[in-house]
C-alpha cells in the first residue's frame, strides 16, 4: 500500500515536469531539491542567495565550490537556506534564460539605398570608401530619407553581433544591449528595429543630440559608407550603474564589449570588466579596428587583464602585436602570445580568435594552437560582405551563453556568417536554419 501514493507523487511530479518543460510554466522548487545542484553545496550565510555578497561568498577561492542559481529579478524575494524559490523550467531545460548575453557598443541606425554614381558625386563620395560625415553630409542624410525608399537596420558593430546572437537563441530578450543614442526620429526607429528581433534595448537617451548613423549607399557592388557617431560617444559609466540598468549586468552571463566604445566611456568598460572577474562570467571583446589597438595595448588601463575571449582580424592582430611589444607579424604567434598574457582570473585560459577572410581562423586556447578551415561558398551567393565579421561573432556567442564546447561555437559563427554574406548588410531570414 505504501507504494500506491509514492508511485502517484512520483508520477505527477513526472507529468509537471513534463508539462512546464513545453508550456515554460514556472514552478516552485526546494533550492537543495532542485536537480540542477544535487550533491552540491551552495552556502548563503545571511544574505539573499542572488546579491553581490551572497555570490562573493561563493567565489573558487573559498572551501566550497560555487552553484550559481538565480531567482527571477521580478519578484520580491525573502529566501533563505532550505526555501523554496521560483524557477522557469522552460529556461532551465534549455539553457537559455532573459538577459544571458549582454552587449555594450555604438548603436548606429544603417540607413541603406540603392541608386546610381550621380548621388556619390553630389556628395563628394567614392563608391567603395568608408569615412566619417562632415558638414556637408548633413544634407545627404535628409536627401537619402526623403527622396529614396532606404532599408533601416538597428547597427553598430556590436549591436550587430548581439542581433544575431538573439536571432540564433530564439527566446525573447535572450539579450540586453546598452548605448547612447539621441532623442530623435531615428531614436525611435533604432529602437524598433532591435526590438523586432527580440534584442531588450536599453539606450541612455542624450537631448538636443542626434542618434548615430551610417548611411550605406550602394551602387552595384560597391557601398560607399558615412557615418556619424552622434550620442553613440556620449554614454556613461553613471548610465550604466543605474539600479535597474545594472541589474541586467548582473543577470547576464557573459558580456560582450565592442573595441569601439573603449574611448567613449572607458570606465563603463572596466565596470563590466571588473564584475565579470569577480563573479566568474564570461567577458568577450573584439578590437574592431587597427587605430583602437593602442587601447588594448595601454597598460595604464589594463583592460586586456579582465579579456576571456578576444576577436579580430589579421590587419588589427599585427597592429595589436606593434603596440604590445611582441615583435613579430606571425599570427599564430601572436595569437599565443596574447592568450598568454596575464590575467585577473588565471583560472580560465583566454581565447583569441583572429580571423582571416577567406583564410583559415587562427584560434589559441592557453599554450594551444588551432587552425579552423573557412568553408567556402559560391562566389554567386555573396551578395555583401559588410557584417560577416559581426554575424561569426554573434553565432559564436549564441552558443557560448549555452556553454557549449568551443568547437560548436566556431562552427555556429561560420554558420551566421555564411548567411549574412548572403543578404545586404547584416540581416537574415526570421528564423535560423541551424540544429
Amino acid at each position: 500500500m505504501r507504494l500506491t501514493p509514492v508511485a502517484f507523487s512520483y508520477f505527477k511530479k513526472y507529468v509537471q515536469r513534463e508539462i512546464a518543460k513545453a508550456t515554460g510554466v514556472a514552478v516552485y522548487k526546494p533550492v537543495q531539491g532542485w536537480r540542477e545542484v544535487r550533491k552540491k553545496r551552495w552556502y548563503y550565510d545571511e544574505n539573499r542567495p542572488w546579491t553581490d555578497a551572497a555570490k562573493s561568498e561563493n567565489l573558487p577561492n573559498k572551501f566550497h565550490k560555487p552553484v550559481l542559481i538565480e531567482p527571477i529579478a521580478d519578484e520580491e524575494w525573502t529566501v533563505f537556506k532550505g526555501d523554496r524559490m521560483f524557477f522557469s523550467t522552460a529556461a532551465s531545460h534549455s539553457g537559455i534564460g532573459e538577459g544571458v548575453l549582454l552587449g555594450l557598443g555604438n548603436p548606429l541606425l544603417d540607413i541603406t539605398i540603392y541608386t546610381d554614381t550621380i548621388f556619390l558625386q553630389r556628395y563628394n563620395l567614392k563608391p567603395n570608401n568608408a569615412i566619417l560625415a562632415t558638414c556637408e553630409h548633413q544634407a545627404m542624410f535628409h536627401d537619402m530619407v526623403q527622396n529614396y525608399n532606404p532599408t533601416y537596420i538597428a547597427g553598430g558593430a556590436t549591436q550587430n553581433s548581439i542581433r544575431v546572437a538573439q536571432w540564433l537563441l530564439q527566446r525573447r530578450h535572450s539579450t540586453t544591449f546598452f548605448g547612447g543614442v539621441g532623442d530623435d526620429y531615428f531614436r525611435h526607429i533604432l529602437e524598433e528595429k532591435a526590438a523586432e528581433v527580440g534584442v531588450k534595448v536599453c539606450y541612455q537617451v542624450h537631448k538636443d543630440r542626434r542618434t548615430g548613423i551610417c548611411g550605406a549607399i550602394i551602387t552595384g557592388e560597391d557601398r560607399s559608407l558615412v557615418t556619424e557617431l552622434g550620442a553613440a560617444e556620449l554614454f556613461t559609466e553613471e548610465f550604466l550603474h543605474q539600479e535597474d540598468n545594472w541589474s541586467y549586468v548582473e543577470k547576464a552571463r557573459v558580456c560582450y564589449v565592442g573595441g569601439f566604445v573603449l574611448p567613449v566611456s572607458p570606465k563603463a568598460v572596466l565596470s563590466i570588466a571588473r564584475h565579470c572577474s569577480l563573479r566568474q562570467k564570461m567577458l568577450v571583446m573584439n578590437l574592431h579596428a587597427t587605430f583602437l589597438a593602442k587601447h588594448f595595448a595601454d597598460p595604464s588601463l589594463g583592460i586586456m587583464q579582465y579579456v576571456d575571449i578576444l576577436f579580430g582580424n589579421g590587419d588589427e592582430a599585427a597592429e595589436f602585436s606593434s603596440r604590445a611589444g611582441f615583435n613579430t607579424t606571425d599570427i599564430k604567434e601572436i595569437a599565443l602570445k596574447t592568450a598568454a598574457l596575464p590575467k585577473a582570473n588565471a583560472s580560465k585560459p583566454r581565447i583569441v580568435v583572429f580571423t582571416q577572410g577567406k583564410d583559415s581562423t587562427i584560434v589559441a586556447f592557453g599554450r594551444t594552437l588551432r587552425e579552423v578551415p573557412v568553408t567556402p561558398i559560391d562566389h554567386e551567393l555573396i551578395k555583401d560582405t559588410n557584417g560577416c565579421g559581426d554575424a561569426f561573432v554573434g553565432g559564436f556567442l549564441s552558443q557560448l551563453v549555452q556553454q557549449r564546447p568551443l568547437e560548436e561555437c566556431l562552427q555556429c559563427g561560420s554558420y551566421a556568417a555564411r548567411v549574412v554574406l548572403q543578404n545586404y548588410g547584416c540581416t537574415f531570414p526570421p528564423v535560423p536554419d541551424y540544429p
